[in-house]
């Protein structure tokens, strides 16, 4: 192992260490070893698994600091894995000298305005564990190609960009799971095209990434997000994000939750996403889906969003269940919240409860409002004290609103409607549902746009 204080590190955070720390890479076995201090550097650290062959880093129980005073990462791994995750696709030189980098032990200090924390290129099984990372251009990021990354308890704390950033990178098997990811600039995590599969983000606690105040930007542009996956381009499928808590300041266009994929269907879509047992809240939107295919949202508890807590558009295959709401103790309560849903499909909405919700104005919009929507169910919800109303259908086609409750249970009720139809709709149901307590009519349903039976009014 090369301990850097034996080739000349100095270790006191003035001195520039960058030589000593190639000159012990270069002679030891790979495993670069670094004592407590603070270790200053001015160019990247290249660790080339190629040349060195099995490579880690290693500092002495979170004690050790590398100082990155020039632009780039200051720890680069790279390696030359060609294959995918499957064993029979390595190429032998990977298993003999590439496989398994680790990173571990350390804090990176970005105190050069281009500098960043640790970039993965062509890598397999790397693994990053009890790392600190803070005041860089990006935490970690990863390029190119990558395989069977894993990320764990770690710290991705006040970066200029992202915490977590996957660039453009072909990168399968990613399991991140107890961090703190948090008071980054733009997102926690981010992914941007590439080609990115079988991502579970668990376990995690991931706040406060955005700008407020800042980072400005038109009405309606995204700002801002804990998690936020972008794929015009490129391919993001088989994403699980469970039992973390994501949570912010109000930003105008911020949201907990963003994935875009492209617009189109099929292999070539976002895909296959489950959003379950998290805690989000406080920020503009809650989640936000578009062009996104077969989702799960069930089990969340979702607060204070300043806009929607759901906004999905053109998505299909979602199933949204048992999933708690804003619940505004009192009418002096700031006034937010709802679920859009905006040319979705093939979708159940089922289990909801929600108190107060109120996007939506006299002309348009609820607490629940479905836009040219197509074989979308809604049931077995709880829409109380609805500020609008409680559920909207505008030009949708065979949807279905049964077995709920949607009610105004206040001495003045502002719900002006329970249910309304508007529009181009047809073939629709609306039946058993318990409803009571509008301003207005309860049930706005005109003729020739559903079916109507069975509703007990109150």
């Amino acid at each position: 192992m090369a301990f850097v204080n034996h080739f000349g590190a100095a270790g006191d955070g003035r001195r520039d260490d960058t030589e000593a720390l190639e000159h012990a890479l270069a002679a030891g076995d790979g495993v670069l070893e670094l004592a407590k201090g603070s270790y200053r550097i001015t160019r990247p650290i290249v660790i080339d698994t190629t040349r060195t062959g099995y490579a880690a880093v290693r500092g002495l129980g979170g004690t050790s600091r590398i100082i990155m005073d020039g632009p780039g990462p200051a720890l680069r791994i790279v390696g030359d894995h060609r294959g995918t995750a499957q064993p029979s696709s390595y190429q032998p030189h990977t298993w003999d000298k590439e496989r398994f980098p680790t990173i571990s032990g350390i804090e990176i200090l970005g105190r050069h305005a281009e500098a960043s924390g640790i970039e993965l290129r062509k890598t397999t099984k790397a693994t990053i564990r009890e790392v600190l990372v803070r005041r860089c251009v990006d935490g970690i990021r990863l390029v190119e190609r990558n395989r069977d990354f894993v990320l764990s308890d770690s710290h991705l704390l006040d970066n200029h960009r992202y915490g977590l950033f996957f660039d453009r990178c072909n990168l399968h098997q990613i399991i991140v799971h107890g961090n703190h990811i948090s008071w980054n600039k733009q997102a926690g995590i981010k992914s941007l095209d590439g080609d990115v599969h079988n991502l579970q983000i668990t376990g995690n606690d991931i706040e406060y990434n955005h700008h407020p105040g800042v980072d400005k930007s038109p009405q309606g542009e995204p700002r801002g997000a804990e998690i936020w996956f972008e794929a015009p381009r490129g391919v993001i499928s088989e994403v699980t994000i469970s039992s973390n808590t994501l949570q912010a300041t109000i930003q105008p266009g911020g949201c907990n939750v963003r994935i875009h994929g492209q617009d189109t269907t099929g292999a070539a879509a976002a895909r296959l996403v489950t959003i379950a047992g998290n805690v989000l809240g406080s920020q503009t939107r809650g989640i936000e889906l578009k062009h996104v295919e077969r989702v799960a949202i069930t089990g969340n508890t979702i607060y204070d969003s300043n806009e929607l807590s759901i906004l999905a558009e053109d998505c299909a295959g979602m199933a949204i269940g048992s999933n708690t709401f804003v619940w505004r103790g009192d009418d002096e309560a700031p006034q937010r919240d709802g679920l859009r849903f905006v040319r979705c499909r093939d979708a159940s909405l089922i289990g909801m409860v929600a108190r107060r919700l109120c996007y939506g104005s006299a002309d348009a919009g609820a607490a629940v409002t479905l836009e040219d929507c197509q074989d979308f169910a809604i049931s077995e919800c709880q829409l109380l004290d609805s500020l609008v109303r409680g559920v909207e259908l505008t030009n949708c086609h065979r949807c279905r609103i049964s077995g709920n409750s949607i009610i105004d249970r206040r001495e003045k009720p502002s719900m002006r409607q329970a249910i309304r139809v508007r529009g181009n709709s047809r073939d629709n149901l609306v039946q058993n549902n318990l409803v009571g307590g509008a301003s207005d009519k309860l049930l706005d349903i005109p003729a020739g746009t559903a079916t109507v039976q069975g509703n007990t009014i109150l």
